[in-house]
């Protein structure tokens, strides 16, 4: 479904590629996660993935397939018609991503706007389904609502709803649940399981937190410095990493003898 193939993206005035020759693949379905530390280049692979690359600011090539259509290289009045239909994002941050100014609702709704013909009755209508299977309260009424008028989770959530209104073929998730606590994290990672199973959506999670993507994907790569180095299921990755790298962040993934330990 996604093909990426010997991705390099090196912006200017860096030394280093961020990402240097990376190939990665999700089938349908699937969930990969994506983990390394900051600076690893996870980001910057998503942001290909998503045609959010500055082109100006940087040098890229390789390819990246999307159902067979190349994306890396496709004009911006191409990306437009497969970013939100077919390719949906849900950031970190979603207090910076969302418009203050704007009610949840319309934001939700700005891919139909984009993509679609349906009048404003419809389009609400599907909002709210939307929202109401991203797992929101009373979903009525947060469409009428403003960003600063809900907590992180429900935030996280209308930005969920907002990637998956369109029904995409890949949502790309970069650390959607690092801002949160425990148990808003814990729902949200079982709000994605369910829309996975139930819409069949596939996605790439992008994490640092190992016990995360263990819990969700079944599939990982591990990044390192702009490169690949280790991929394969999660439970084989976790169990017996083989790379120097993946070693040292299994070993670092806190555990409860760790923790009663203390400093």
């Amino acid at each position: 479904m996604l093909e990426i193939r010997d991705l390099h993206v090196k912006f200017h005035g860096r030394d280093r590629e961020a990402v240097a020759g990376a190939s990665l693949s999700i089938g349908e379905g699937e969930i990969v996660g994506l983990v390394g530390e900051s600076g690893s280049g996870k980001t910057v692979t998503a942001m290909a993935v998503a045609g959010l690359l500055p082109r100006k600011q940087c040098a890229y090539s390789g390819e990246i397939l999307l159902d067979g259509k190349e994306l890396l290289h496709a004009e911006r009045k191409e990306l437009r018609k497969i970013q939100g239909r077919e390719i949906g994002v849900v950031f970190q941050e979603p207090m910076s991503a969302l418009n203050p100014l704007m009610k949840i609702g319309p934001q939700v709704e700005e891919v139909l706007r984009v993509h679609t013909d349906l009048g404003r009755e419809e389009r609400r209508r599907l909002a709210v389904e939307a929202m109401a299977a991203a797992e929101l309260a009373e979903p009525e009424a947060v469409y009428e609502k403003y960003p600063h008028q809900l907590s992180g989770g429900m935030l996280q959530r209308a930005m969920i709803a907002a990637a998956v209104i369109a029904r995409p073929k890949l949502l790309l998730l970069d650390e959607p649940t690092t801002a949160l606590d425990v148990t808003v994290q814990a729902q949200i990672l079982e709000l994605l399981k369910k829309l996975n199973r139930e819409f069949g959506i596939s996605m790439l999670f992008i994490s640092h937190d190992l016990n995360v993507v263990r819990r969700l994907c079944g599939c990982v790569a591990v990044m390192q410095r702009g490169l690949l180095v280790e991929e394969g299921p999660s439970d084989e990755v976790f169990r017996h990493p083989k790379h120097p790298y993946t070693r040292r962040l299994v070993a670092a993934i806190p555990t409860r003898k760790r923790k009663e330990a203390g400093p």
